[in-house]
């Protein structure tokens, strides 16, 4: 079977930047114990596998954080 590559297009509506994480602050979650970290960088909420740091990161506006730990907090997402 022959790959294929699919250009993907912006979702309408996904103004966020390409934001600079090299110099970032990166904070552990669970108190240093979760696999998660963030840091807060131009307005936005970056969250990243802090046992993958190379990988890409999660951004999310302050609207969108806010609805994922509310979710998180509900049970919606496992954060273990």
């Amino acid at each position: 079977m022959a790959e294929s590559t699919i250009q993907q297009q912006p979702v309408l509506g996904w103004e966020k930047p390409e934001l600079d994480l090299s110099g970032a602050d990166w904070q552990s979650s669970s108190r240093g114990l979760g696999d998660v970290q963030i840091a807060f960088v131009e307005g936005f909420i970056a969250m990243r596998n802090s046992g993958s740091p190379q990988s890409p990161s999660l951004i999310f506006t302050p609207a969108e954080w806010g609805a994922f730990v509310s979710g998180a907090r509900e049970g919606e997402f496992d954060l273990t």
